[in-house]
């Protein structure tokens, strides 16, 4: 016990000598290597020459634990640009949807630019703010009224053709009423066949085509337009094409897309001009008997009113 007491005893010793040698080793660096002196420059210079290549063998493992070091900082600025850039393309998304949505708007604002109308149509633009349709009923809400001059019973169209009219005017908003509801009948005609129908709407994509001339001379892909009749509707206006239903009813498939449909034009159709005479072309118009038989009645004697008449007094004598 005595023994393991003094060699635990002579270790304590030996460490403090070495720790206070090494204590003392690393000051005297310290102080050599701040020291400003020609000569201790020369004698530091000295020192590297001697232990520093000798001592390579030391400075591996330092160096590459530096460089694990060094990869470390890396690889965290390397997660860190990452969770950046993942976030930037969260960001870039947004903005490529908002792009997207304002391309379409303008491939519709461009589509509603190049439809042709006729001339002595005027028209006002506006927007589909919400569906007010349901399982029943087909219909939508412009953001036009009758301060924008819009009338009930007016065509309704996008940059493709007639999509509905409209069916309720307020101040500042109106009710379109789409082909497709089951209360839209419009009066159509095909130039190709030269025959008119009415445009029946059953809450489904494609109206059905009722009341033809003759539906045996009808074939699928004939164009489709309005008639005019009634005064409601614009004539020549694109309504679709006709389509043939698997139990062979005629269908029509509308030009317009009223399930995307966002920038619409309500038309205002001042009328077509009313012929009220027959024109120069004719001549003139012989007096009817009405007009004749007046002038020609004989003329009569005026009226005379009698005088009169004086009394006869007799004489008594």
């Amino acid at each position: 016990m005595a023994g393991d007491s003094a060699t635990a005893s002579n270790w304590k010793i030996l460490r403090r000598f070495v720790l206070g040698l090494l204590v003392a080793l690393c000051l005297l660096l310290f102080l050599l290597w701040r020291i400003d002196n020609p000569r201790v420059e020369r004698f530091r210079m000295m020192l590297i020459d001697r232990f520093v290549p000798s001592m390579s063998w030391v400075l591996t493992p330092i160096t590459s634990v530096s460089r694990i070091l060094d990869d470390y900082r890396s690889y965290e600025q390397i997660y860190q640009q990452n969770l950046e850039l993942r976030r930037e393309l969260q960001r870039l998304e947004v903005w490529r949807e908002a792009a997207s949505q304002l391309e379409q708007k303008n491939a519709e604002l461009r589509a509603l630019n190049n439809l042709r109308l006729n001339p002595s149509l005027a028209y006002v633009a506006g927007e589909l703010m919400a569906d007010a349709g349901s399982p029943f009923s087909q219909s939508g809400l412009l953001n036009v009224g009758l301060i924008d001059g819009v009338a009930d019973g007016q065509a309704v169209v996008d940059g493709r053709g007639l999509i509905g009219r409209i069916a309720g005017v307020g101040e500042r908003t109106s009710r379109l009423l789409f082909l497709t509801d089951s209360s839209s009948q419009v009066p159509v005609t095909l130039p190709v066949a030269r025959q008119r129908a009415i445009l029946v709407g059953d809450n489904t994509a494609n109206p059905i085509l009722q009341f033809a001339t003759d539906p045996n001379e009808l074939a699928a892909g004939m164009r489709v337009v309005t008639s005019g009749d009634g005064g409601v509707f614009p004539p020549d206006l694109l309504v679709g094409e006709l389509v043939r239903s698997p139990d062979g009813r005629l269908r029509v498939a509308l030009a317009a897309d009223y399930r995307n449909a966002e920038f619409l034009r309500v038309l205002r159709n001042a009328g077509e001009e009313q012929i009220l005479g027959p024109g120069g072309i004719i001549g003139d118009i012989p007096p009817t008997t009405a007009e004749v038989a007046p002038a020609t009645l004989p003329e009569t004697a005026p009226e005379t009113t009698p005088e009169p008449e004086t009394p006869v007094v007799e004489d008594p004598h």
